[in-house]
């Protein structure tokens, strides 16, 4: 969940570190690599200890933590934006921690986790891997919704076996010092990075802050307080001179960073002509591994049915949500949505779904330099339609319709729009299964980054044998980190036990969405893609639509459900869901 492509970078270089405590920062560093071989030698036992006391540091904390994200966003805590900021800024980094303590006591007890499986065959070779559910109460509070992992070609379940939990068969060859350099959007990423390098890859940890959320610190250090006092974790706070000083520290064996590709490439080439100079002939100034989640242009690819009026207005729901999740300050955030110039319905979803934007008010525009980045977008495309009165500080929720997509300079297909604005953009094949061959090579080769997408297919037009087939390619061949199959892909993020990352492969020259994943709390490697499915229409919606009236409530039961699961708060829970 990122910066947008081309929003600002660092601006210093690696040696101006005018006034920094660089004292504080070295001995934060030196504190934690003291500690490695400890951590390295910490049996997983005790870190399943560790974690618990975590999640029950997180519950205490959680009002609080979610009470200052609101503050900063402009939400009322009890309203469903308030709702959303809880679990998606808490309740996420909860669940994550429950679902590294469960593989940690598997490690401890059989040697590797446990996936719940099936395993699969799939296209190229592949394996695919259900991880979600993870547990009765998963089939029940997510129900019909599944999560899978797909490995990389050539890996037969021996070898996925095998390769779970690499930093677990040699402990001391993965210790070191990782640096974590938190995105400012979302409260929950910094730490929830820090746990995937502590518990996934056995590294101690130093998190800066991003200044945009310098004001989540206190949380955050109540919230991971247990491994604070373990002394394998620092935070520390600063803006990019901080980041500068600590990415060429000779003590951060490696880098974690959520942003955009143009601090990627700050941080590995340095800033300006020179750092233009020396990428162009791949001549890094950080050689040490960086892995990154660096966003997208998120697609939703629409195929063409006969859908009914509910459908219509479910879906409308559905994709407002997405593109309001945050006010749009997601690198999730659908950025186009992909439909058939000869769908029927293409103008009366498009205006179901703006009319699903006049319900809702438009939020505070919370984010650095979001209206020049929108400014951007409609100096090329003065036709957006806008929708609502945005107040001051605001931005009113805005679509670009009928892009060309025979254009591939176009600004909505290049450049991430890390604001409340989206795009649509219509192709011309008419069958579905042509449509989903079509839109796949579209997303493939004309939409910039790798990192997430959803398709959207109506369960009728599913049934057909050549649509099941195209779609069946479609999941196989698109290069996404995590796509969405009638599921918002933000669950491969919300679910944990997923991977979430950039599709593999990208250069560091071209580094687009990132290297690596989080999440992937089976620990596994030559992880390719996750793939999240669930039904086309779900009665009653889900609690993080942003048209659920009750969303507080339900998302509140759900994080004290994740902090400790129990049967009897199931019926409550439920009832608060089933909740008109």
């Amino acid at each position: 969940m990122s910066r947008v492509r081309g929003a600002s970078a660092p601006t210093s270089g690696a040696q101006d570190h005018g006034g920094l405590d660089e004292r504080a920062l070295d001995e934060a560093l030196s504190a934690v690599a003291a500690r490695a071989r400890h951590w390295a030698e910490t049996p997983p036992a005790r870190r399943a200890e560790l974690l618990a006391r975590v999640v029950a540091d997180t519950h205490d904390v959680a009002d609080a933590w979610s009470a200052a994200g609101c503050a900063a966003k402009g939400y009322d805590p009890l309203s469903g934006e308030g709702g959303e900021e809880l679990f998606s800024g808490v309740g996420t980094f909860l669940r994550l921690a429950q679902a590294l303590r469960t593989s940690m006591l598997d490690l401890a007890r059989v040697g590797r986790p446990r996936y719940p499986g099936p395993v699969k065959h799939r296209p190229g070779n592949r394996l695919s891997v259900q991880v979600m559910p993870a547990s009765t109460f998963d089939k029940i509070l997510y129900a019909r919704q599944t999560g899978e992992i797909w490995t990389q070609p050539g890996v037969d379940e021996a070898q996925l076996q095998a390769g779970q939990a690499l930093a677990y068969r040699d402990p001391l060859a993965h210790a070191g010092v990782a640096l974590v350099l938190g995105a400012g959007n979302v409260g929950s990423l910094g730490p929830r990075d820090v746990l995937h390098k502590l518990f996934a890859e056995g590294k101690v940890v130093v998190l800066k802050a991003n200044p945009v959320n310098d004001y989540l610190v206190e949380y955050w250090e109540h919230a991971l307080a247990a491994l604070i006092d373990e002394g394998v974790l620092r935070v520390v706070r600063g803006g990019a001179q901080v980041g500068a000083y600590l990415t060429g520290h000779d003590l951060v064996d490696e880098i974690h960073v959520t942003g955009s590709d143009k601090t990627h490439d700050a941080i590995v080439f340095g800033v300006g002509d020179e750092g233009a100079r020396r990428k162009a002939r791949d001549e890094r100034l950080i050689t040490k591994p960086v892995s990154c989640e660096l966003g997208s242009v998120s697609p939703v690819v629409i195929v063409p049915g006969d859908w009914s009026e509910r459908e219509i207005e479910y879906q409308a729901r559905h994709v407002a949500s997405m593109i309001a999740n945050n006010a749009g300050f997601n690198c999730l955030t659908p950025r186009v949505l992909v439909t058939s110039a000869h769908w029927a319905q293409r103008a009366k979803f498009l205006d179901a779904l703006e009319g699903v934007f006049a319900t809702l008010a438009p939020r505070r525009a919370y984010y650095p330099g979001a209206a020049s980045r929108r400014d951007e977008f409609l100096a090329q495309h003065p036709e957006a339609r806008q929708i609502g009165v945005a107040g001051d500080g605001e931005m009113p929720w805005t679509l670009i319709r009928d892009v060309d997509a025979t254009n591939p300079d176009d600004i909505c297909f290049n450049v991430e729009a890390f604001c409340a604005l989206t795009s649509e953009t219509a192709l011309e094949s008419a069958s579905p299964a042509d449509f989903l061959d079509e839109a796949t090579t579209f997303c493939n080769e004309r939409l910039w980054g790798t990192l997430s997408m959803t398709i959207l297919c109506d369960p009728r037009t599913m049934k057909r044998p050549d649509v099941a087939t195209a779609l069946d390619r479609a999941v196989a061949e698109l290069r996404y980190g995590s796509i969405g199959v009638n599921l918002w892909h933000a669950m491969s993020f919300a679910f944990a036990t997923t991977a979430w990352g950039a599709y593999p492969g990208h250069p560091v020259t071209d580094i687009q969405s990132g290297s690596g994943f989080v999440g992937n709390t089976y620990l596994f490697s030559s992880v390719e893609k996750s793939v999240v499915r669930g039904p086309f229409v779900v009665s009653p919606a889900p609690p993080w639509f942003a048209t659920n009236r009750h969303a507080h409530a339900t998302l509140r039961k759900l994080l004290d459900f994740e902090a400790a699961p129990s049967w009897r708060k199931v019926p409550a829970l439920l009832r608060a869901a089933m909740t008109k």
